[in-house]
């Protein structure tokens, strides 16, 4: 999967959840680990832990790992 997709979807999933402030930050020139960081504010500890499954669902679903 490439980057931008998984980017995509990533971002995809979250709003799904409601999260906001959402921001995708490139990193790709700073670091070699990884190309990006998202981060992603929500109301409560539930629905924190709701989004890091749906995320985790949906990179499942569309061929991530």
């Amino acid at each position: 999967m490439n980057p931008e997709k998984l980017v995509n979807t990533i971002v995809d999933a979250l709003e799904d959840i409601k999260a906001y402030d959402i921001d995708v930050i490139d990193v790709s020139k700073i670091t070699a680990l990884f190309g990006y960081i998202i981060i992603a504010s929500a109301d409560s500890t539930r629905q924190t832990k709701s989004l890091a499954n749906n995320v985790q669902e949906k990179v499942k679903a569309a061929g991530g790992r």
